[in-house]
C-alpha cells in the first residue's frame, strides 16, 4: 500500500501506538493553480499534548440494524459468528485499533434496564424501542454480549448510564454488577458466565438529558448528576473510571456547560466528573435534509462549512470550561458526531440508515483534525454510528459487508492514535464555490512512540489538485511513505457489487533538496510516514 523514496530504508510496521499532534495553521489567500506547490513545514522541536486514541472511538446504539444484525446475529446464524457475534465485522473492527465503543445509546440508553439483558435466552424480557421506530427489542445482546464483544476487538467499555427512566440504585447496582469481586452482585454475574470483572473505562451520567434522556433543566440534571456520580462505585482497581457529564449540544442547550462546570468547581469529596460530554452532527438543522449522494458542488462545499463549525463549538466550551477549570482537569468527550443525512430512499426513516460517500471521509478527516489541535482538552470522541447506522464504518445485508470510506479514513488514522502532536506550518489558502468559502487544505502532524513523523493532509478541493512540498524543521528526512484515499467523484460509494471503488492506494513520494514532493487528487485524505535523523 505504501511507495518508499528511499529504497534502503525497511518498510514501516502497522498497529503500534502513537503518540500525537500540534498544528499551527496560516489563513492567507490560495487562488494558485495545481501546479503551484504548497509548502509544509513540521517543526518536531515544537511538541504539544498527546493525541487521545480515545478521539477514534465508535458508538453503537441499539437502533435499527446497527446492534441486531450489524453485530449481532445470534450463535445459531448461518452467517459465520463467535458466540453470536458476526466474525467479519469483528475482523474489520480490529483493524481499526477501535479505543472504546459506547453502548447502549444514545437516546436508547434512557429507556435501558440492564437486568433485561442479563441471564440465559429465556429469562431475557422483550421491549418496545420506543426511542427508535418502535422496533421490538429482544435483548438477547446484553452486558454479557456486549463485553464479549468488546474483548473480541480490543476496545475498552463505554457504558451510558440510564438518567431519564432509571434510579441511582439502578446504575450502582449495574455498576458493582459489572465491577466487582465479592458480593451478591458479582455472585449472580459469575452465575451468568463471568467469575472476572469487567473493566468500565468510561460510565455516561445519562445522555441529552436535555431532550430525549430527560427532559431536564441544566439545573435539574445537576442534582441527579451529583446523586449518580455519588453512587456509581467502580469497584474494579485495575481499570480506573472516568465518569462523563452530559453537556451542549451542537443545536443549543449552551446554559450546560456553565452550569455543569460551575457546580463541578464547587463540588465537594462526594462527587466528581472526569469529562464534559459534547454531541455535533453536521445535518443543517431539523429534520435532516441533505442528499446523501446525487449533491452538487455547491451542496458539497456547504457541508463542508458547516463540518468546520465543530471547531468553533468546541472552543465556545473550552472557553466556559477554562473559567472553572483552568487547569484541565476535565476533559471533553465529543461522543457523538458525524454526518446526519436524509435517510436512504427504501429504508425505514427511524433506522437512520444513509449512504457514505468520500464526502464522508473528507468530513471525518477534518473532525479527526480538529479534536487533535485541541488535544489539550478534547480527549475523546465517538462517530455516530459504528455500523449500519448515520455515518457508519461498516454496512451489511444479511452475509454481505462493506467497508466504506469513513472506515478507511478511520483505518489510515490509526497511526496517530497516542501520537504527540507536532507543529504544522502552512498556508490552508482557500476554496471557493458560489458564496461558500472553506479552506482548500488542511493538515496535522504527530510523532508516535517510534520516533517517526505523521504527517495528514487532506485536499477539500474536488476539482484541482495540489502539489505539496513537505519539509522538516532541523531534522533530515530519511525515508518516507505514503497513501492517499481519492475517489473518481466526490460522491462515489462501496457497494455490495463494487466494494473498492473507495479504497486507500499508494501516493507516490519523491524527494528533492530535503522536501518530500506529491501530488495530491482532488477531494482525498492522504497520510505520510517520516522516517528522519
Amino acid at each position: 500500500m505504501h511507495t518508499f523514496f528511499n529504497p534502503f530504508v525497511s518498510r514501516v510496521a502497522r498497529g503500534f501506538m502513537y503518540s500525537a499532534l500540534v498544528c499551527t495553521v496560516g489563513f492567507g489567500s490560495f487562488n494558485a493553480a495545481a501546479d503551484t506547490a504548497v509548502k509544509i513545514s513540521v517543526d518536531p522541536s515544537q511538541e504539544g499534548p498527546v493525541i487521545n486514541r480515545h478521539i477514534f472511538g465508535q458508538f453503537a446504539e441499539h437502533l435499527g440494524r446497527g446492534v441486531y444484525e450489524g453485530v449481532w446475529v445470534g450463535p445459531d446464524s448461518k452467517i459465520p459468528n463467535t458466540r453470536g457475534i458476526r466474525k467479519d465485522v469483528v475482523a474489520a473492527l480490529k483493524a481499526l485499533k477501535v479505543p472504546n465503543v459506547r453502548w447502549p445509546g444514545g437516546c436508547f440508553a434512557d429507556e435501558y434496564h440492564w437486568r433485561d439483558g442479563i441471564g440465559k435466552p429465556e429469562d431475557r424480557r422483550s421491549r418496545i424501542n420506543a426511542s427508535w421506530a418502535g422496533r421490538p427489542e429482544p435483548n438477547s445482546f446484553g452486558t454479557h454480549e456486549y463485553f464479549d464483544f468488546i474483548q473480541q476487538i480490543g476496545a475498552d467499555a463505554f457504558i451510558s448510564a440510564n438518567v431519564g427512566s432509571g434510579t441511582v440504585q439502578e446504575a450502582a447496582d449495574w455498576l458493582e454488577y459489572l465491577t466487582a469481586q465479592d458480593s451478591t452482585l458479582a455472585k449472580e454475574r459469575a452465575a451468568n458466565g463471568h467469575p472476572e470483572p469487567y473493566e468500565v473505562a468510561f460510565w455516561g451520567i445519562g445522555n441529552e438529558v436535555w431532550g430525549c434522556g430527560g427532559p431536564f433543566t441544566a439545573e435539574e440534571y445537576v442534582t441527579k448528576l451529583k446523586q449518580f456520580s455519588n453512587f456509581s462505585t467502580n469497584h474494579n482497581k485495575k481499570m480506573p473510571t472516568q465518569q462523563v457529564s452530559v453537556g451542549p449540544d451542537g443545536d443549543g442547550y449552551p446554559e450546560y456547560a456553565e452550569v455543569v462546570m460551575n457546580a463541578w468547581s464547587k463540588k465537594t469529596w462526594a462527587w466528581n466528573i472526569d469529562a464534559l460530554s459534547l454531541h455535533r452532527y453536521t445535518r443543517n438543522g431539523w429534520p435532516p435534509n441533505i442528499p446523501a449522494v446525487g449533491f452538487n458542488e455547491k451542496q458539497y462545499a456547504s457541508v463542508i462549512k458547516e463540518t468546520l463549525v465543530m471547531n468553533d463549538f468546541i472552543n465556545t466550551n473550552i472557553a466556559i470550561m477554562d473559567k472553572y477549570d483552568p487547569q484541565k482537569k476535565v476533559g471533553i468527550m465529543v461522543d457523538e458526531w458525524g454526518t446526519w443525512y436524509a435517510p436512504t430512499k427504501g429504508t425505514d426513516p427511524g433506522y437512520l440508515e444513509q449512504e457514505n460517500s468520500q464526502r464522508d471521509a473528507i468530513i471525518a478527516a477534518l473532525n479527526f483534525n480538529i479534536f487533535a489541535r485541541h488535544a489539550e482538552r478534547v480527549r475523546g470522541a465517538n462517530i455516530a454510528q459504528m455500523i449500519n447506522v448515520l455515518q457508519a464504518m461498516i454496512i451489511t445485508d444479511k452475509e454481505k459487508m462493506v467497508l466504506t470510506p469513513t472506515y478507511h479514513a478511520f483505518r489510515m488514522y490509526v497511526p496517530f492514535q497516542n501520537a504527540v502532536r507536532l507543529k504544522t506550518n502552512y498556508d490552508q489558502g482557500v476554496y471557493k464555490e458560489g458564496d461558500v468559502s472553506v479552506p482548500r487544505i488542511d493538515a496535522i502532524s504527530a510523532r508516535d512512540a517510534q520516533g517517526r513523523i505523521l504527517v495528514a493532509v487532506t485536499n477539500i478541493d474536488p476539482k484541482q489538485s495540489v502539489d505539496i512540498d513537505l519539509s522538516l524543521i532541523g531534522k533530515t528526512i530519511a525515508g518516507a511513505e505514503a497513501e492517499i484515499l481519492q475517489a473518481p467523484t466526490m460522491d462515489a460509494v462501496n457497494t455490495f457489487a463494487k466494494p473498492d471503488v473507495v479504497s486507500p492506494k499508494n501516493l507516490p513520494v519523491k524527494s528533492a533538496d530535503g522536501q518530500l514532493k506529491f501530488r495530491l487528487a482532488p477531494q482525498s485524505v492522504s497520510v505520510i510516514t517520516i522516517k528522519s535523523r
